[in-house]
């Protein structure tokens, strides 16, 4: 199973091995996500996700880019989970809302089943929720898991369709976020890309009229407006201030790779 940003050791959910054990809310709260700079996005969270924080595009690999919410400026750094693990915002990614559930590829065939973090706290414990009946079944509380994981792949699908709409449109430019400390220390976060409002408004009518049927748009204005929050993201930190991103060529220091509503436990 490939590398997947949170999870120590998933693995595959299973009738026989997991029919009696169980999962509860781990005390630690959110704080396994207090270590990574920005989570992958759905184009469908962007109506909430932009009302709290900056909605980029990061690179990780050539030619290929994904939507992230931007959670801190630094390498590791979480602005938005507290040492409780409590977090500071009203919405929170479902990319961490999934934990400790995923749906990933399990073996080599590369077919995806519900897999589980066996490093979570809260799993194999003598209370909580039933994964499986007696008899082996899938209980309420994993179907609705599963539906859950399903809708959420589906939508990164279709997110993959925007991306793409993006890249035909020739609609992305570099941007580096720029960040200045009270102590004089300042730097930049690189590997980012934002839409360029110009060439969106010098598109072809044919091509606006596609976009705005598809409901790209509407995700692209999200986006757009979304970028104020990099005001915002220091004060949950007094120790850092943020400048808008200027589009620029890839500087200093680049964020973390992003990796990628189960049912409420």
């Amino acid at each position: 199973m490939s590398a997947l940003l949170f999870y120590k050791n998933p693995i595959a959910l299973n009738s026989e091995t997991h029919r009696k054990l169980k999962i509860k809310p781990s005390s630690e709260g959110l704080n396994f996500s207090g270590k990574t700079n920005s989570v992958l996005l759905a184009g469908v969270e962007f109506a909430e996700a932009c009302k709290h924080f900056p909605i980029v595009f990061a690179k990780v690999a050539e030619q290929r880019v994904l939507p992230v919410a931007l959670l801190g400026f630094r390498d590791q750094e979480n602005l938005f989970v507290d040492a409780s693990g409590q977090w500071k915002s009203e919405y929170v990614p479902a990319y961490i809302r999934r934990y400790p559930f995923v749906l990933a590829a399990a073996d080599a065939s590369g077919q995806l089943a519900v897999c589980i973090d066996e490093a979570y706290a809260g799993f194999g414990a003598d209370e909580g929720q039933p994964l499986f009946s007696d008899k082996g079944e899938s209980t309420d509380y994993l179907k609705a898991v599963l539906a859950f994981l399903q809708e959420y792949q589906a939508q990164l699908e279709r997110t993959d369709s925007f991306l793409q709409a993006l890249r035909d449109c020739n609609l992305l430019m570099d941007v580096a976020a720029n960040v200045n400390l009270p102590g004089g220390e300042s730097f930049s976060i690189a590997g980012l890309m934002m839409v360029d409002e110009r060439k969106l408004h010098a598109l072809p009518e044919a091509q606006i009229l596609q976009i705005f049927r598809s409901g790209d748009l509407a995700w692209i204005y999200c986006h757009l407006a979304s970028i104020s929050n990099f005001s915002r993201l220091p004060g949950k930190s007094p120790a850092s201030v943020a400048t808008r991103p200027a589009s620029s060529a890839p500087a200093t220091a680049k964020p973390t790779a992003p990796a990628q509503k189960p049912a409420k436990k």
